[in-house]
């Protein structure tokens, strides 16, 4: 029997992460995958894919909308050809998930291919081709989420489908019906949609992307609109049912009077649950919640001292930036150093375009906390890099303490923002003021010029260029 110091379940973000800094620390280190390739739902089924179809249909779009406003003409019909699409996305899925097989043998890490599942507390079976027993002193669970699922929805995976066949459709749908206005219905409606798709979203909240700050979402549902979605917010579906190549969804409107939306393929995304059938938790003494996911205390441990968890499969926001500090914060733990995550200041991203970034408190949550506080905007539009590239959409908003102009949020919709959001974690990080980013310097024309001019008009309500 092979013996490890750490043996972590799952190879997503967090999981392959966190064995490779194990491995960099001098720790045997060992990883399970129940799954063919590395990576997890991110690099297979998740982000990296999503963003290959949003680049793909992205450059269509410009392509049938502004190349001949740019002075490009393209003689002839400009067609989708979604079977070369597909076959792209997988070959950036290919090789994202080769690179993960390198990082594992350039680290010298032992990968089992099999369903990791606790005998007990220090012992995993591991049911592959072969079916085998290794030890382990530590172990890190990072079995990650699935999408979840209304009760009465049967998924078809044909015409009623989950983000993963969302994914691999042969054909462009004519009129996709999506269930939840969050991240993964908004970005793949919008795929579909740039291609020639009628998109219909329901959300049973009052607005889309309802974790966000409001104002993000007010502009995102203007944008969207402006594309021809029909979005439809305060929406309870009540019934999915399919006839045929038709897909019928009856929901009650804000009135409680029944609606119906007909369309040829339905989208389910109202989120993830975590994701630990298999693992046989209760042989090894692991608590979990009433939500499934695995408890844990502030050092990502389980009440069993030597297992930990990470990831999806715990409490905090389903994002692979959080999963891959949460991976390393254990590897560092368990090496006796003294890490820190600030959960506070992981940004959040939906990779629409335009793209929407956020981080630290929104204005709802200073609100009801009843914090005093201070707001600067500054419109993309009013960016000469902007008017360049014709991005007019959005803005960047800065929240500032109204005493001390600590900035307590950032919340931004416009180009490139999933990146611009990154200097405001940076300022947060070391609790930089309003002021400090109104007096850096940015070059001159970039997107980021929005923050700065954000930051001035937070500080003292002096924006130069509105």
């Amino acid at each position: 029997m092979n013996s490890y110091d750490v043996a972590i379940i799952g190879s997503g973000p967090g999981g392959y992460v966190a064995a490779i800094r194990c491995a960099q620390l001098g720790m045997k280190t060992a990883i399970i995958e129940k799954y063919a390739t590395l990576g997890g739902t991110c690099l297979n089924v998740g982000c990296i894919p999503s963003k290959a179809l949003l680049d793909s249909s992205h450059h269509y779009e410009d392509a049938v909308k502004h190349f001949e406003e740019h002075g490009i003409d393209i003689p002839g019909d400009i067609k989708v050809n979604l079977k070369q699409m597909i076959a792209r996305k997988q070959s950036v899925v290919d090789q994202t998930t080769g690179g993960i097989d390198f990082l594992m043998k350039k680290n010298k890490i032992d990968v089992y291919q099999g369903l990791g599942s606790f005998k007990d507390a220090t012992h995993i079976t591991i049911k592959g081709e072969e079916d085998l027993e290794i030890e382990a002193k530590n172990t890190i669970i990072a079995t990650g989420s699935k999408p979840s699922n209304l009760p009465f929805i049967e998924l078809d995976k044909e015409r009623v489908i989950t983000s993963t066949e969302a994914l691999k459709l042969k054909e462009i749908p004519k009129h996709m019906i999506v269930i939840g206005g969050g991240v993964i219905g908004l970005e793949l409606g919008q795929v579909y949609r740039r291609l020639g798709a009628e998109v219909t979203v329901i959300e049973y909240l009052d607005r889309i992307i309802p974790t966000m700050d409001s104002g993000l979402s007010k502009e995102l549902n203007k944008v969207l609109k402006k594309a021809k979605f029909n979005v439809n917010v305060s929406h309870k579906v009540k019934s999915v049912e399919r006839k045929g190549d038709e897909v019928i969804v009856k929901a009650d409107n804000k009135k409680g009077e029944e609606v119906e939306f007909k369309g040829d393929y339905c989208l389910v995304s109202v989120g993830r649950r975590p994701y630990t059938d298999g693992l046989n938790a209760e042989a090894a003494g692991v608590k979990l919640t009433d939500k499934g996911q695995v408890e844990v205390n502030e050092h990502l441990q389980t009440n069993v001292k030597n297992i930990y968890a990470i990831g999806d499969v715990v409490k905090g926001a389903m994002l692979a930036h959080k999963a891959e500090e949460e991976g390393v914060f254990v590897a560092e733990t368990l090496a006796g150093q003294k890490p820190h995550i600030n959960y506070n200041l992981i940004p959040g991203v939906v990779y629409t375009w335009p793209e929407v970034a956020s981080v630290g408190q929104t204005e709802e949550q200073l609100k009801e906390a009843g914090v005093a506080y201070k707001t600067g905007q500054f419109p993309m539009r009013a960016l000469g890099r902007s008017r360049a590239s014709m991005d007019l959409d959005g803005f960047v908003k800065v929240l500032a303490d109204k005493e001390t102009d600590e900035i307590l949020g950032v919340h931004m919709i416009g180009a490139r923002a999933a990146d611009m959001i990154a200097e405001a974690v940076v300022a947060m990080e070391f609790r930089a003021s309003a002021e400090d980013i109104s007096r850096m310097s940015h070059a001159h024309p970039t997107y980021t010029e929005a923050l700065k001019e954000a930051a001035l008009a937070a500080t003292e309500d002096r924006a130069l260029h509105i």
